[in-house]
């Protein structure tokens, strides 16, 4: 069995609950626009990590990350992106990859808007945007999911939510 943390969009800021949250994660998937290289390197030293980059995101996280992660993990095959689309309106990039190679969980950021459905279209396939965790964007709150995979299975799919998009947490003293 592996536990999964996924976020995306932090668009430069990485809450530190987010270590908390997946204290006991397996990995970190992040579904892109990242914003610095700092928060790769915050990840990758906590836990074992798979990135994938965003529109926002420079060379230099560009070259630590990939534009698109194919991969099979616990009888699951995986793919994520960042700017994927959403059902029925997939990206017309991603559309020949999905009809030829289709995923059993298709992974993407970019929206800012927390959706995970079941396309019956595509085979049932699971479609998963994690939300936003940073505080740039249009949402409102921020998100991250937590959920477990183990032998074709998913299981304890959580939301978190950080709070809202432009709070500022009080410090305490």
């Amino acid at each position: 069995m592996k536990s999964i943390g996924l976020l995306s969009d932090t668009h430069g800021y990485l809450d530190p609950r987010v270590f908390e949250h997946f204290a006991n994660c397996d990995e970190i998937w992040h579904a892109g626009d990242i914003g610095s290289v700092a928060i790769i390197d915050q990840l990758e030293a906590f836990k074992p990590v798979r990135i994938v980059f965003g529109n926002i995101d420079e060379k230099a996280i560009q070259v630590r990350s990939h534009e698109n992660l194919h991969f099979e993990l616990e009888g699951f095959r995986i793919w994520m992106t960042h700017i994927g689309g959403a059902p029925p309106r997939y990206n017309p990039m991603v559309m020949p990859t999905l009809k030829s190679e289709l995923p059993d969980i298709f992974i993407c950021g970019h929206s800012h808007i927390l959706r995970v459905i079941r396309d019956k279209d595509l085979k049932n396939m699971l479609y998963i945007n994690p939300g936003a965790a940073g505080r740039e964007g249009f949402h409102k709150i921020r998100t991250l999911l937590r959920f477990n995979l183990h032998e074709g299975l998913i299981s304890k799919m959580e939301v978190i939510e950080l709070g809202k998009r432009g709070a500022i947490e009080a410090e305490i003293f």
